[in-house]
């Protein structure tokens, strides 16, 4: 099965973001991964990656509740600064919030494919590589 060249990680739970790191590598889900502790980081780096001409990540995990810059800033400041290389990144929420007005606010971003319950499983991770690989 073909995989995701870069994925990308916004999330400022290290044991969430090393479980997901192992589950990533079990399933050989990307070739790559970034990560990010906090919005800001996220934009800080994907901006320089963007500037430097290297590849984007095909994915974005993104929490919404973070220090610094939370998911939902992420993506408006996200959103402000499209462009025809950004708009291949399909982002996943992954949250714990069962918040029916995150599930709401959700639909208010074209690029967030999804809204996933953490912690992610082997099972999502391989729906998304059908959805983003295979088209």
């Amino acid at each position: 099965m073909k995989k995701v060249q870069l994925c990308c990680i916004i999330d400022d739970d290290p044991i969430f973001v090393y479980g997901t790191k192992r589950i990533i590598k079990e399933v050989d889900f990307a070739e790559s991964i970034l990560v990010y502790n906090n919005g800001q980081d996220a934009l800080d780096g994907l901006t320089k990656i963007f500037l430097a001409k290297e590849p984007l990540p095909d994915v974005i995990f993104l929490d919404l509740n973070m220090p610094i810059l939370n998911g939902w800033e992420f993506l408006d400041e996200f959103k402000n600064c499209q462009s025809e290389r950004s708009k291949s990144i399909t982002i996943y929420i992954i949250s714990s919030s069962v918040d029916p007005r995150d599930l709401e606010r959700v639909k208010d971003y074209d690029q967030v494919d999804n809204y996933i319950l953490k912690p992610i499983t082997p099972d999502d991770l391989a729906k998304i590589l059908g959805a983003v690989v295979e088209g």
